[in-house]
């Protein structure tokens, strides 16, 4: 098994919205936001080569939506999803498994595309099985109101009418082998799935929006788009209290500063460790 790091650019968002009750005075000194109150984020997912499997987990914003849509979250970067494949020697169409964490448009914006003249959409990995769960897109396809922004309807419908998705089951699925099990949370979205890899002695657990940069470990310090806060809190400490006696490593999705890192306890609760990126704790 081998794990790549994959950039696909970065966007904006507002401060405020990504730590909820935290004042600005406290979260601006690790997430220094803009004059428009906006922070960058990063959209790293995270590619798995397993012997005849290239697994790729989330894909970005992609690149279909119009310039109205795209002025909202100021998009910038040089990376993307089809340029950070290619430096490692693929393109879309080696992908056998697409994992989605959640349907979120920044998440899964880059599972549909457009056909070359534009008239309908199709799947942007067209060998690949898109993976979800049934819980998760029974609440993606019926949105509440409050979601209804998040869950955009050309990132996911087009996935079902492909014949491409199949759904996960239970935590402990062996769909994908002995090393990769899923952990479901339901704090920011109903049944978000976080992949744990067992990789090289370590668990790698790709965080998604759970734990969204290390400005969020501190269990106070929870997203305002999350549904239920309030879980997101119990989830966060029970993972965190593992995470910490496990020496779990953290993949980071949208910390635009920090790919990985580790947590520990101390008098004030869990809190970071240490940074790092893969290539740089397994020395790759």
């Amino acid at each position: 098994m081998k794990l790549h790091t994959i950039n696909t650019g970065n966007f904006k968002l507002d401060g405020g919205a990504m730590f909820g009750v935290v004042p600005k005075s406290i979260w601006n000194k690790t997430n220094p936001a803009d004059e428009n109150n906006l922070c960058n984020w990063a959209m790293r997912c995270l590619l798995i080569e397993d012997e005849n499997r290239l697994m790729l987990i989330d894909n970005g914003l992609g690149n279909k939506q119009d310039a109205k849509f795209l002025s909202h979250y100021f998009l910038n970067g040089n990376d993307t999803l089809e340029n950070s494949l290619k430096q490692l020697g693929y393109g879309k169409d080696d992908i056998t498994d697409m994992f989605l964490t959640h349907l979120h448009f920044d998440h899964c914006g880059g599972s549909i595309k457009y056909n070359e003249d534009k008239t309908k959409f199709q799947t942007t990995f067209k060998n690949a099985t898109y993976w979800s769960n049934s819980e998760h897109w029974e609440w993606a396809t019926k949105p509440n109101p409050r979601e209804k922004p998040s869950f955009l309807k050309e990132n996911i419908l087009p996935i079902q009418e492909s014949g491409q998705l199949k759904f996960i089951d239970g935590e402990n699925t062996r769909q994908f082998g002995e090393a990769i099990s899923v952990t479901y949370m339901h704090g920011h979205t109903d049944a978000m799935m976080l992949p744990h890899i067992n990789y090289k002695g370590n668990t790698i657990v790709f965080m998604a929006d759970l734990i969204p940069s290390t400005g969020h470990i501190p269990l106070a310090y929870v997203m305002g788009y999350d549904t239920r806060p309030l879980m997101t809190l119990t989830e966060k400490e029970k993972f965190l209290n593992t995470a910490a006696d496990h020496n779990y490593i953290l993949f980071l999705e949208h910390d635009s500063v920090n790919e990985c890192c580790t947590v520990q306890r101390t008098e004030k609760g869990i809190r970071l460790k240490d940074t790092f990126t893969l290539k740089e704790f397994f020395g790759e």
